[in-house]
């Protein structure tokens, strides 16, 4: 049921930013903001649940710490850079939005190196 509330939500806070777009725009993209930004405070409780059960799968399957946390970040630089470029073309800035979603790119790209070392050493021992 926590689905239906946070579509009501949602459909309730983008009929609200329609009506407000024509008469102030400026207080609907503040309106969109907020919205969005309590939409996902809804779900950021959920992920400690998500953390702990990958936590627990990686150390069952003797699989590195450090490299879920490395995942973990990428993930969350994944939804951040996802969730400003939403609000950015919301309020009409898709140049902006881009050039999150480019930097967010190179950060992923940027901590995916050590993973991607690792597994070359892992093909490297078992080819050599």
């Amino acid at each position: 049921m926590e689905i239906t509330q946070i579509v009501g939500f949602g459909l309730v806070a983008a009929v609200l930013v329609v009506i407000l777009r024509q008469y102030k725009p400026e207080i609907a993209l503040l309106v969109s903001l907020a919205a969005g930004i309590t939409l996902f405070m809804l779900v950021l409780g959920k992920i400690g649940a998500i953390v702990e059960v990958l936590k627990d799968l990686s150390s069952r399957a003797n699989v590195n710490l450090v490299y879920l946390g490395v995942i973990l970040k990428i993930v969350g630089i994944a939804y951040i850079a996802d969730f400003g470029a939403q609000l950015c073309r919301d309020a009409g800035e898709g140049a902006l939005a881009a050039k999150i979603e480019f930097a967010a790119k190179i950060l992923i790209l940027v901590l995916a190196i050590p993973i991607v070392m690792a597994v070359l050493d892992i093909l490297m021992k078992i080819l050599g």
